[in-house]
């Protein structure tokens, strides 16, 4: 009954329900052993339902106690898969420097294979991915004798798939339906073609979209994974939007937020927000769609700012260093022969000690000047870069910058919004207050920007009491409410200093790379043309691009 229950976890899955059922009624009459893999059972269905504080509770009890080392390996390969799931990325890293350092004493084929694809996945979410992919290929090359193909390749089309690599033809997409036929692997199936409803949805295909999701609903139903489910009716929602069926695209999206539990952000909860916005702005309810605005971009901040905490943690707990500890299986063959040589020399070398300590003190010491003189060129290049009053990026390394980001979304096909920002009738508060005002007037005016802006977006002064703000992957609607965000805060703000009150306001050009491409140049001119309208339409206000100008 233990077997069966495992084998039918993910090929059938609501007779493994009836199953492990059966098992937990009769526990008490299990031996130690098998009580241990009931307990795994049990744990993997916690996770599997979401359930993740009893899982890792489960996990960590059968690591800790079980005395199985094969089943120990087992729970700690899943409870690295839990970590990413639940965003804990430093425990998720270290478990995986751990469990990575353990492969050379991992006999087990089945546990080792297991453990190179949550290897593979805990890459992925740090955005390794090429490191993922070369996990998922040693996967592949591991499957066990009793194992399936399924699995790794289904592992490959997933991190191709977050990382944005993955097109509805792909051969590795194809590759893996292939190898995960519905009547065996339903649970697999059901997700690879998930992703390719989500392709078409997204690429211009959204009839293909809901003819998939169709025919996939039973099967979604049946396997009862609530990720899966979103996701579906995430899709949904998104395909009848683009068809323009505002009404059943609305109900779908609702169905996803009305699930989605509080904490939960990402593209699955993203996507529903966005199409609720998109409906309720055609039909005219300004006031639900700045709602779900609102909501779609707080959702989008909190995404873009976990992708920076995976980033982080995995930069924190060194991960680069997990590919070169595979290879010390073969390092330890090698290890053993030299060791032996070791001994053989081991009166010679007594006599090279004390001239290797002495040569390692003297590159110690020369490192170390070294790494302080490579610390302060770095210190003084970034420095460079910066103005010396705001401390935000100069003339110069914004526009490089701009330039340089600018073309890596014209070739991923990405939107972004440059707005250059004057102050209104600044020398009049240099020439009636003196330039220190107009020096603290500059720097408050940064900081009531800052407050609007992500870590993705570039912030320069161009010059004088003009800025210049790239918006990364922005709209043109969310370009000009942010812009306007920004005036609004700064209209607000009343510099102080020694006794002196002075009010500021703003007038912002906008200029988008929809309209007008991702050319610098151009970009920078129609802001410039806008800014001018801005300024002649009476100052204080934010003017977008051609329309504004033409009403001006």
């Amino acid at each position: 009954m233990l077997k069966q229950a495992w084998d039918l976890q993910l090929t059938d899955h609501q007779r493994s329900l009836l199953v492990l059922a059966k098992l937990n009624q009769q526990a008490a009459s299990l031996t130690p052993d098998q009580q241990w893999r009931l307990r795994y059972l049990n744990a993997w269905e916690a996770m599997y339902e979401s359930d993740y504080a009893r899982s890792e509770k489960l996990f960590q009890d059968i690591i800790q106690h079980s005395g199985n080392p094969r089943l120990a390996d087992r729970a700690s390969s899943m409870l690295l898969s839990q970590y990413g799931l639940t965003r804990r990325y430093t425990e998720a890293f270290e478990l995986a420097d751990h469990l990575a350092t353990r492969l050379p004493q991992i006999t087990d084929a089945q546990v080792r294979f297991s453990l190179l694809l949550n290897l593979s996945q805990a890459m992925g979410s740090a955005g390794q991915i090429d490191l993922a992919v070369h996990y998922a290929h040693m996967a592949m090359a591991a499957v066990p004798v009793d194992g399936h193909m399924c699995y790794p390749v289904s592992e490959l089309v997933d991190v191709l798939f977050n990382g944005h690599r993955l097109q509805p033809n792909s051969p590795e997409l194809q590759q893996a339906l292939a190898a995960c036929p519905a009547a065996s692997e339903p649970v697999y199936h059901t997700d690879l073609m998930l992703m390719l409803a989500d392709l078409c949805a997204h690429d211009g295909e959204p009839r293909e979209a809901l003819a998939l999701l169709d025919r996939l609903q039973s099967s979604v139903e049946a396997n009862g994974y609530v990720p899966s489910k979103l996701s579906a009716l995430g899709d949904r929602a998104w395909a009848l939007a683009e068809l323009g069926e505002n009404d059943a695209a609305r109900q779908a999206a609702l169905a996803v937020v009305a699930q989605a539990r509080s904490g939960d952000f990402g593209e699955f909860l993203k996507e529903p927000y966005e199409v609720l916005y998109r409906i309720e702005k055609k039909q005219g309810h300004a006031a639900a769609a700045l709602d779900y605005h609102e909501k779609f971009a707080a959702l989008d901040k909190a995404y873009l700012d976990d992708i920076h905490a995976r980033a982080l943690a995995y930069e924190a707990v060194q991960q680069h260093v997990l590919a070169q500890k595979l290879d010390t299986e073969k390092l330890s063959e090698q290890n053993t022969g030299l060791l032996a040589q070791q001994k053989l020399d081991a009166k010679t070398a007594e006599a090279n000690r004390l001239y290797l300590v002495l040569l390692l003190m003297a590159l110690g010491f020369a490192v170390v000047l070294m790494l302080r003189l490579k610390h302060s060129q770095l210190r003084f290049k970034r420095l460079s870069h910066l103005d010396g009053l705001t401390s935000i990026y100069n003339r110069q390394h914004f526009m490089d910058e701009a330039g340089r980001l600018l073309h890596q979304l014209e070739r991923r096909k990405g939107m972004a919004c440059l707005a250059i920002i004057d102050l209104d009738h600044f020398k009049r508060i240099n020439d009636s207050h003196g330039h220190a005002m107009g020096d603290e007037v500059l720097c408050r005016v940064v900081g009531a920007c800052k407050q609007h802006l992500r870590i993705v977006d570039l912030f320069g002064r161009l010059g004088g009491e003009e800025f210049g703000i790239l918006l990364v992957d922005c709209s043109r609607e969310q370009g000009i409410a942010i812009a306007e965000r920004m005036r609004a805060t700064i209209e607000a703000t009343a510099v102080e200093l020694d006794g002196v009150v002075v009010a500021v306001s703003t007038s912002v050009g906008l200029a988008f790379t929809d309209t007008d491409g991702h050319d610098l140049r151009n970009l920078c001119t129609a802001a410039d043309a806008a800014l001018y309208g801005a300024k002649r339409g009476g100052r204080n206000r934010v003017m977008a691009g051609a329309e504004d100008l033409a009403a001006v």
